[in-house]
């Protein structure tokens, strides 16, 4: 899962990144208005964590920006900023939650992992397709309920392609989500056939129904 972190104290975002990074998720920084505009543009997120208080700009701009552009990240404000009229506004303009500063890890980490299991898995802590189980809040994955060890980046594959099922993912789209912006810098994405091929490898061996289906020339599908 792939993490923008919008904000300009050094400290607290060193701090959340380290935090966030220990969870095994993938964390990028954007620490003003300009470079988090540029960010929200030309990549996608499964969260965006959101200052109001920017230098070059507002917070507020940026989540109409999301808006405009018809973006579909989860943002969460965290802001010192309490007031309930910053607050109405930012959820007013899409926002999905405000965490006001200063605030405990474990409860950004706790109100981040409710975000994306409300909008890409349902709210559910656990689903299934056919024999295969995954179970969010545990990160494990069971077929038959027998677990099958994966690796960070095989797990997030999965999770990647349950909460894009039935859509065509191109192998750039898979590649910016293991890799974030440095992905651009990649001359192929071999890579990402590497990864695909040994979750892919994995799941069959477990004796789990074929669900990653490759799209000749273009990438691959989640079918169940």
């Amino acid at each position: 899962m792939k993490i923008l972190l919008i904000e300009d104290e050094e400290s607290l975002a060193k701090d959340v990144i380290q935090y966030l990074s220990e969870k095994q998720y993938l964390c990028e920084i954007a620490k003003d208005f300009d470079s988090a505009s540029e960010k929200i543009l030309n990549y996608e997120y499964d969260c965006i964590l959101l200052d109001l208080m920017l230098p070059g700009g507002s917070g507020l701009d940026l989540l109409q920006l999301l808006k405009n552009e018809g973006k579909q990240e989860g943002v969460i404000i965290i802001s010192a900023k309490n007031s309930l009229e910053d607050k109405v506004k930012g959820l007013n303009l899409g926002a999905d939650d405000y965490l006001a500063k200063p605030f405990h890890q474990a409860e950004l980490a706790a109100r981040i992992e409710s975000l994306i299991r409300r909008s890409h898995f349902d709210s559910q802590n656990v689903k299934t397709f056919e024999n295969l189980k995954i179970d969010f809040l545990a990160k494990k994955v069971q077929v038959d309920e027998i677990e099958v060890v994966l690796t960070k980046k095989e797990y997030d594959l999965l999770l990647f392609f349950i909460g894009n099922r039935n859509r065509v993912l191109s192998k750039s789209a898979l590649a910016e989500h293991l890799s974030g912006d440095f992905a651009d810098m990649f001359d192929s994405h071999d890579f990402v056939y590497a990864h695909v091929k040994n979750l892919k490898r994995k799941l069959k061996d477990a004796g789990c129904s074929e669900m990653i289906k490759t799209i000749y020339g273009t990438g691959y599908k989640w079918e169940a």
